[in-house]
C-alpha cells in the first residue's frame, strides 16, 4: 500500500490542532512544541515530494481516491492529486505555515487558541491546492473563513472586528457565487459528477452563454481572493489590522487561492468563457499593476504600502494568464512562489520594527541602517527582490509575466510597465527614510533582530537568491504541466 502523502500532509495540523486543544493554556511550552511539530513534519514531507515528484508529466501524481459520500443520486469522493500548478502551491503553503508558526511566538494572549486557529487554516489552504473533487474543494475553501475571521478579529490591531467582519462577508460572497458554478457545471455533466477532470472533459458540449456564465460565477469567487480590481477595497485594511504572521499568511498563501482558481477552473474548463472574458482580464490586469503600486506610492504605513503592493504584484499574475501561453502559465504560477517568499518577508520585517517602536510610519524614522544593520540588511533585500532586480526571485518572475502576455497584449503590457517604475520608487523612498540620513535620536536604543526573528526571515532571503540565481529549481516542477495547460485548447 503506498503511503498516503497528500492525507498526511494536509491532516497532520489537523491532529495537531487537536492535540492542542487537550493541552492547559498555562502549559506554553508544550503548545509551542505541538504546533511547530504539527507544522514542521507536513513541510518535511513536502520536501519528501519535491524530490519524489515527477517533471516528465503534466498528469496528476500521488493520486489519493475513495468514495466518500455515495448514493443512488450523487457520488462524492475524497479525491486528492497534485500537478505542476499545485505542488509548488502546497510546498510554499506548508513553508509559509511553519515561518508563520515561528513568527507567532511572540503571541501573548490567547496563545492556545490561536494555534489552534492557525492549524485549521493550514488544514484548509492544503485541501484547496490538493482537492480533484469539487465538493471537497468547496469544503477546504470555507474551512479557511472561520479561522481567518477569528485571526484578525480577535489578535488584530484597533479595527480588527471589522476587518475581519469585511474579510468574511467579501469571501463569503464570492463563495456563494463559486457555488452556482460548481452546482451549474455538476446538472451539466453527463454523467453528473463533481469529478474535476471530468469536467474538464466535457467543455465542447458546453454552450457558449453557459460558459461565460459559469466562467463569471467562478471568476467573481476567485477574484475577490487574488484580489483583483474593483473588489480589492478588503485587502489593505486586513492586512493593517491583521497580526504580523497571519498577514504572512494572507499574502503569501490565500491570496494564491484565488489566481490557482482562475488557472485550474475558469480556463480549462471554461474554455470559451475565458476567451470572451480576456480582453476584460488584461484590462483588470493593468489597473491592478498600475493603481496598486500608485496606492502603495502614496502610503506612509509600512503595512498598507505592502498590502498594496501585493495587489500590484497580483496584478502580473492576472496579466501572464491573459496571455494564454505556457510562458504565461509558467510565469504566473512562478510569481505566485515568488511574491509568497518575498511579501511575507516583507510583513515579517515590518513586524520586527512595529514591535520594537510600536509604529509603522515611514517619516518616524531614519538613520537606522547603522544602529540595526543585519534589519537594514534583509529588509533591503527584500525590497529589491519584490521591485524585480535582476538576480532575485521576483525578476524571473515579473520578466516571464511580461514575455507571456506581450505576443497577444504589446500595448497592455507596455502600460503594465509603469508599475515596475512605481514600485521601485516607492520601495526605494521607503529605503530612504528609514535607514539613511542621520539617525533620529528617539530610537539611539533600538535592538537589531533577535534568533527567532533571523529564523523565521532568513530561510526566505536565502530562497529570493536561490530562485533568482537558478529559477529551474522551481520552473522545472512546472513547466510540463504549464505547457499541457496552454495546448489544450490551441
Amino acid at each position: 500500500m503506498e503511503l498516503p502523502l497528500l492525507s498526511l500532509i494536509t491532516f497532520i495540523p489537523l491532529m495537531g490542532a487537536l492535540a492542542v486543544l487537550c493541552v492547559p493554556k498555562e502549559n506554553r511550552r508544550v503548545l509551542e512544541a505541538l504546533s511547530l511539530t504539527a507544522a514542521a513534519i507536513p513541510f518535511a514531507l513536502t520536501v519528501w515530494l519535491y524530490f519524489a515528484f515527477d517533471r516528465s508529466t503534466a498528469a496528476m501524481q500521488f493520486v489519493e481516491r475513495h468514495a466518500w459520500i455515495s448514493t443512488d443520486a450523487v457520488r462524492i469522493d475524497y479525491y486528492l492529486g497534485v500537478d505542476g500548478l499545485s505542488a509548488p502551491l502546497v510546498i510554499l503553503t506548508t513553508l509559509m505555515s511553519l515561518i508563520a508558526l515561528i513568527a507567532s511566538l511572540g503571541i501573548k494572549e490567547r496563545f492556545k487558541e490561536y494555534c489552534f486557529w492557525f492549524l485549521i487554516l493550514e488544514v484548509g489552504m492544503l485541501g484547496v491546492f490538493e482537492s480533484l473533487d469539487f465538493f471537497l474543494f468547496y469544503v477546504f475553501w470555507e474551512i479557511t473563513l472561520v479561522p481567518m475571521y477569528f485571526l484578525i478579529g480577535i489578535w488584530g490591531g484597533p479595527q480588527k472586528e471589522y476587518a475581519a467582519i469585511k474579510f468574511f462577508l467579501y469571501t463569503l460572497a464570492g463563495s456563494v457565487f463559486m457555488l452556482l458554478g460548481i452546482l451549474a457545471l455538476y446538472f451539466k455533466a453527463d454523467p453528473h459528477t463533481f469529478d474535476m477532470l471530468q469536467l474538464m472533459k466535457i467543455h465542447g458540449s458546453l454552450s457558449f452563454r453557459f460558459q461565460v456564465l459559469a466562467f463569471l460565477a467562478f471568476y467573481f469567487g476567485f477574484a475577490i481572493k487574488v484580489p483583483a480590481f474593483p473588489f480589492h477595497t478588503w485587502l489593505p485594511l486586513a492586512h493593517v489590522e491583521a497580526p504580523t504572521a497571519i498577514s504572512v499568511i494572507l499574502a503569501a498563501v490565500l491570496l494564491k487561492m484565488g489566481v490557482y482558481g482562475i488557472m485550474r477552473v475558469n480556463y480549462p474548463m471554461l474554455p470559451l468563457g475565458f476567451e470572451w472574458f480576456l480582453p476584460y482580464l488584461v484590462i483588470i490586469a493593468v489597473i491592478n499593476i498600475v493603481y496598486g503600486a500608485l496606492c502603495a506610492m502614496a502610503q506612509n504605513d509600512m503595512k498598507k504600502m505592502v498590502a498594496y503592493s501585493s495587489i500590484n504584484h497580483m496584478g502580473y499574475c492576472l496579466l501572464a494568464i491573459a496571455g494564454a501561453s505556457a510562458t504565461g502559465f509558467a510565469g504566473a504560477a512562478f510569481q505566485m512562489i515568488n511574491h509568497g517568499i518575498i511579501t511575507g518577508a516583507l510583513f515579517l520585517l515590518v513586524g520586527v520594527i512595529y514591535d520594537r517602536a510600536h509604529t509603522r510610519d515611514i517619516g518616524a524614522f531614519g538613520g537606522l541602517a547603522a544602529k540595526v544593520p543585519v534589519y537594514a540588511g534583509l529588509m533591503s533585500l527584500s525590497c529589491f527582490a519584490s521591485l524585480g532586480l535582476p538576480g532575485m526571485a521576483g525578476f524571473v518572475s515579473e520578466f516571464l509575466c511580461f514575455l507571456g502576455a506581450f505576443p497577444r497584449w504589446k500595448i497592455y503590457a507596455a502600460i503594465s510597465v509603469i508599475g515596475i517604475i512605481v514600485t521601485a520608487a516607492f520601495f526605494l523612498r521607503m529605503i530612504e527614510k528609514v535607514f539613511l540620513g542621520p539617525l533620529n535620536n528617539k530610537w539611539a536604543d533600538l535592538p537589531d533582530m533577535n534568533a527567532r526573528e533571523l529564523l523565521s526571515v532568513v530561510p526566505l532571503a536565502v530562497l529570493m537568491i536561490v530562485l533568482g540565481i537558478w529559477p529551474r529549481w522551481a520552473l522545472d516542477m512546472m513547466n510540463t504541466t504549464m505547457v499541457g495547460l496552454a495546448g489544450l485548447f490551441r
